[in-house]
């Protein structure tokens, strides 16, 4: 199990950037795969990237591709998500997640959640 809490959300006009940051615990941090995932408000939560144990592989949602970068830094137990070029439809929850073994693609996969963070972009 572990245990996850992120920060960095916040207020931010469009075209601006934001790094979301994902601070894990536990001793076996880098046999996980990571996800962030986002909640727009009254729809579901989806898939936006994601990051194997070892950080060589990565995956994003289309919506995001090249805009956002997921990375993690195994030594200090953290994922952070660096969002660039933000757009209002980016506003959401946005939350990090825990799998043991690889990415997937679909939250009911991860176990372990964190509380989310909000991020808002104004047109």
């Amino acid at each position: 199990q572990v245990q996850l809490v992120e920060s960095g959300g916040g207020l931010v006009q469009a075209g601006g950037s934001l790094r979301l940051s994902c601070a894990a615990s536990g001793r076996t941090f880098n046999h996980f795969a990571m996800g962030w995932f986002r909640q727009p408000p009254g729809k579901e939560r989806a898939f936006i990237a994601g990051i194997s144990p070892s950080g060589v592989d990565t995956q994003y949602a289309d919506s995001v591709k090249g805009r956002f970068t997921i990375s993690r830094d195994n030594t200090k137990n953290t994922v952070n998500l660096q969002m660039n070029s933000l757009k209002p439809e980016d506003t959401a929850g946005y939350y990090c997640a825990a799998r043991f073994g690889h990415i997937s693609l679909f939250s009911m996969n991860y176990g372990d959640w964190g509380q989310g963070t909000q991020v808002t972009v104004s047109a």
